[in-house]
């Protein structure tokens, strides 16, 4: 047969009926630049996945958008370059990709796509290869018989504003703006709607949503799920053969020994290993819970599904237990391998009413057991004739697995453009305070806000004072900032140059240690208050709240109405201090290294050491020798 009848055949007999998993198994090979398992595409090693992919066959007339929102190390991203290969092989028309932004376009074009189309045969016959003169093939622009793939990012209104299309995959949704907007500021909406109107003139059109979720109320991918059917993955328990889901509740483990974890069915109450997942995964099902609305399947699983070798229990309970007291952590731990939203509506819950029930039997002023040293936040208040001008300070405890202290907090009235308040400060900055078990402890570093209108009378007391660990900060509320940057010279000579020895400033990213500071009130005891601590001081301390941002892109912190938030900044500022600490000392390290100077501060008071009565056990895992 030659090839014009070979062509003149193919285009008037349709092709066999086939399935997005069915032509995955047929015909898809995976890479080794993308695939920790190049070679044929099993369905078998991720059977979860069949039921989504074979939502989205052209076979399936009852589904028309399918949502993923699992957990990482899965393979949704996988499972969506399927649909695209199927769609360009099996059923050529217009599709339309999404990234979150034109870089990640980049990124998946070299590192998943690329190697797709080369090592799948039937795709590459059909492909030609990139050439950056081809317009018909670039990285955005890919050709085909009867069809068209483009791909552009959520950050691009005219790649969503491009022509009609029948196919769409929308990937990591709850990474795109909230409102896209075109160069010159010109709002253009929602850039998921944008791109799912380019498939309203198909009647057979098929979307895929997919995400790792993020904040309670603010996820794309949740609310997309919860329109649908909200489908899980049931299993079969391997000792007494009921299906459930897995959930991270049962996950159970001995003495935070990771390597001991286990999990215990929810019906017989038997604990198994990953040895069965397997099976389990095989012989699993999705169940819908509620009618299918929208001709819309959603599905949702967390990472403890993750195939045997990919992802085991153990490696998620050392991730869990390392990240369980840090916020910004648990969140990603939550968000990444629970497949869950993270609430943080907790922040706006704190009542300065419930926290005076946390107050704790230590006075004002004195030193509790396990504190090793101390760390101070100053935030300045007025300056140039305005009211209410003072100064106001946190001295706060620092203990090991960094519990907080508050020690005391005062208030300095005076100008801060003025002497005055800063001898008052000096008093509080040299103060030493009888540790309970011998010794003295002194702030070992103060951190005083530079910003406000006596931000020149800070640089001065900075300046004469950095022996005394006193540094100059400012802070930042835009999001992901670390809780302190590298510092920055301000003091400049006649030639606009850095003094070697003048003044550092230091970028504190604001929102991101009340994150942790807010995190830490809700799900452990690591923040500790006096029994002398006031309703007011309280308030101060929660008086700010997340919301939505006027812009619509992400949250951002707010004051309250009518409520000051000095307790709060001291508080940031004061946990500043301590990662700055962190930047002088090795982190792992530092309670070791205060432990020893307070036993020389003992021992210079007793002149034994042996009679320090340094006793509780979290002092005692950092000394050994004793």
């Amino acid at each position: 047969m030659n090839p014009f009848q070979k062509g003149f055949i193919e285009g008037i007999i349709p092709p066999k009926p086939m399935t997005v998993s069915e032509w995955s198994d047929k015909h898809r090979r995976l890479s080794s630049k993308g695939s920790s398992e190049p070679g044929p595409w099993r369905t078998s090693r991720t059977p979860y996945l069949k039921e989504p992919m074979d939502c989205l066959s052209v076979t399936n007339t009852d589904v028309e958008r399918v949502v993923l929102m699992f957990g990482s190390q899965l393979g949704k991203t996988e499972m969506g370059i399927n649909f695209l290969l199927y769609t360009i092989d099996h059923c050529p028309a217009p599709i339309l990709c999404v990234a979150a932004s034109l870089d990640m376009v980049k990124r998946m074009s070299r590192q998943r796509l690329e190697p797709a189309f080369e090592e799948t045969p039937v795709i590459k016959a059909k492909i030609a290869p990139q050439r950056s003169r081809d317009a018909s093939n670039s990285m955005f622009i890919k050709e085909f018989a009867n069809g068209i793939l483009l791909l552009t990012g959520s950050n691009s209104p005219a790649g969503l504003r491009s022509a009609p299309v029948r196919y769409l995959f929308l990937d990591e949704i709850d990474s795109y703006p909230i409102d896209v907007a075109t160069s010159g500021g010109v709002s253009e909406g929602d850039p998921c709607e944008l791109a799912i109107k380019r498939t309203s003139t198909f009647s057979r059109r098929k979307i895929l949503m997919t995400s790792t979720p993020t904040t309670k109320d603010f996820s794309r991918v949740e609310n997309e799920l919860r329109a649908s059917d909200m489908r899980k993955f049931w299993v079969k328990a391997p000792c007494c053969g009921k299906y459930q889901t897995l959930v991270w509740g049962q996950m159970k483990w001995e003495n935070r020994d990771a390597s001991t974890a286990k999990y215990e069915c929810v019906h017989c109450g038997e604990r198994f290993d990953e040895t069965h997942k397997t099976s389990m995964l095989r012989e699993g099902e999705w169940r819908a819970e509620k009618p299918m609305t929208r001709k819309t399947a959603g599905f949702q699983m967390s990472s403890l599904y993750s195939p045997a070798g990919w992802l085991n229990w153990p490696e998620l309970v050392e991730e869990f237990l390392r990240s369980k007291d840090d916020a910004p952590l648990f969140k990603t731990f939550v968000n990444t391998r629970l497949a869950e939203t993270f609430d943080e509506s907790y922040q706006s819950q704190l009542s300065a009413e419930a926290l005076l029930k946390r107050c704790e039997k230590y006075l004002p002023g004195t030193i509790p057991e396990d504190v090793l040293f101390l760390v101070m936040g100053v935030d300045i208040q007025g300056g140039g004739g305005t009211k209410d001008e003072r100064i106001e300070v946190s001295t706060w405890g620092i203990a090991p697995e960094e519990h907080m202290y508050l020690i005391q907090h005062d208030v300095i009235y005076g100008d801060p453009n003025q002497g005055t308040v800063w001898e008052g400060l000096d008093i509080l900055l040299t103060n030493e305070y009888e540790h309970p078990n011998g010794g003295k402890l002194k702030a070992e570093c103060c951190a005083i806000d530079t910003g406000g209108l006596a931000t020149q009378a800070v640089y001065n007391y900075c300046r004469q004072r950095q022996g005394l660990g006193v540094i100059g900060i400012k802070g930042s509320s835009q999001s992901g900032k670390p809780a302190i940057g590298r510092g920055s010279r301000v003091d400049l000579n006649y030639r606009g140059r850095a003094i070697k020895k003048g003044v550092v400033v230091y970028m504190v990213g604001s929102d991101t240690i009340k994150d942790v500071l807010f995190a830490r009130l809700k799900f452990n005891n690591k923040l500790h208050f006096h029994a002398q601590t006031e309703e007011a001081w309280f308030k101060q301390f929660t008086g700010e709240r997340r919301v939505l941002k006027k812009n619509g892109r992400g949250t951002e912190y707010v004051q309250k109405k009518n409520q000051n938030v000095e307790a709060l900044d001291c508080a940031v500022y004061a946990f500043a201090a301590l990662n700055h600490l962190y930047q002088r000392f090795p982190r792992g390290k530092i309670y070791e290294i205060f432990t020893n100077r307070l036993l020389k501060s003992v021992k210079s008071d007793k002149n034994n050491v042996k009679d320090a009565k340094i006793n509780t056990s979290a002092q005692r895992n950092y000394v050994n020798s004793w």
